[in-house]
């Protein structure tokens, strides 16, 4: 049994702490402004002109070199960025898939001419990409996919479908994972990634509406579109190694457990004259979530510091994102009966509005990025139990 699966305690740098304060005083203004109305789960909701606002502030691609458009900042710093923006609500949609994990595969595996083409754009918040991996007969197994690449003249001719594809249809392009050879013995030989530019001839976009009648998935069918061997990312045969490394970055940040983090700093207003400094049910109940929070949050520093060293931390990844999610899960309902003992009205406010919308968006949570189920596989292998 291995026993790589490890989280060690994380400190955040007195400039990670100095960025916290400059990301605080844009909120404020942002909000006194009214640009933005906070919401649950609010990586789900988009504002393109928002994302350019974080742009020129330099806090997209923060990362990165700065031939790139980045900062050379530290993934600490990022992090801060990040839990700060998701803990005030803020509609970061738009830029989350090209900040979180395009950019990072590219400057992984990509080569020079696409990390010039894409990635500055996407440090200045202008130009945004999709997830192309989940297909509607696959679920959550990646390995299923369908969508195909054959080889042409110069490129690869693309067909199939993807889905829960989030804000593709706001976004410039998509990451596409494909089988580019017939199926073998090892379900993961013969998958490829191609960057495909969303204007291209041959696809169509097909919204799906959630729970909220909230459209930020997608269908994307691809019929016979063409796809030059420039955008081919990494080596043909090698998307399956490129997907498990970028899913470390989708799954063990802040938005897996703080997507309903403004549920409960609005509850806590109200509340806190109840609880004071007694030792009852509510300030029991409400300790619960809190320690559990801090909790996370600190495994999933631990994870951002050590993916900072180029570590490979698929399985703590997996974990974060299996712990994370179910709080997510809990959080409203919990919130939603502690409300009810303190005599909180459940329909007014902004306790109610945004109570109301993490009720509706929470059942997603354990979902996407991979099932929980698929995730605990996937860590039990990782620790040689199965």
């Amino acid at each position: 049994m291995t026993e790589r699966l490890l989280f060690p305690h994380e400190r955040l740098p007195a400039v990670a702490e100095t960025l916290r304060h400059e990301v605080r005083a844009f909120l404020r203004e942002e909000l006194a402004a009214g640009h933005f109305l906070p919401a649950s789960d609010s990586w789900m909701n988009a504002s393109p002109e928002f994302s350019r606002k974080l742009g020129r502030a330099g806090w997209l691609g923060m990362t990165w070199p700065r031939k790139y458009g980045g900062a050379e900042r530290s993934s600490l710093e990022r992090y801060v960025l990040t839990e700060e923006l998701l803990s005030a609500g803020a509609p970061v949609g738009a830029h989350w898939i090209s900040d979180r994990q395009t950019g990072p595969m590219l400057l992984r595996y990509g080569t020079e001419e696409q990390r010039l083409r894409f990635m500055p754009g996407i440090a200045r918040g202008e130009c945004f990409f999709a997830i192309g991996m989940s297909e509607p007969d696959a679920g959550s197994d990646l390995a299923a996919v369908r969508t195909r690449a054959d080889r042409v003249d110069g490129g690869w001719r693309l067909n199939g479908r993807k889905i829960w594809s989030s804000f593709a249809h706001d976004a410039h392009c998509m990451i596409v994972l494909c089988r580019t050879s017939p199926k073998e013995d090892n379900r993961h030989a013969g998958l490829s990634q191609l960057l495909v530019e969303l204007d291209s001839p041959g696809i169509q976009m097909r919204p799906i509406l959630n729970l909220t009648g909230h459209h930020h998935f997608n269908e994307v069918v691809f019929d016979d579109v063409l796809v030059p061997d420039a955008r081919v990312i990494g080596d043909i045969g090698g998307g399956w190694k490129q997907v498990v490394s970028e899913l470390a970055y989708e799954r063990s940040g802040p938005e897996r457990f703080l997507s309903y983090y403004p549920v409960l700093a609005s509850l806590l207003g109200p509340l806190a004259a109840q609880i004071g400094e007694s030792d009852g049910p509510l300030t029991t109940a409400v300790g619960a979530l809190v320690t559990q929070l801090a909790t996370l949050r600190q495994m999933s520093l631990s994870v951002a510091g050590r993916l900072q060293l180029g570590a490979s931390l698929e399985i703590e990844a997996a974990v974060v994102k299996d712990l994370g999610t179910r709080f997510e899960r809990l959080l409203p309902e919990q919130a939603r009966l502690i409300a009810a003992a303190a005599g909180i009205p459940l329909h007014e406010g902004e306790f109610g509005r945004l109570l109301a919308e993490a009720v509706l968006r929470a059942p997603s949570s354990t979902l996407r990025g991979g099932t929980n189920e698929i995730l605990r596989g996937a860590i039990a292998r990782g620790l040689g139990l199965r």
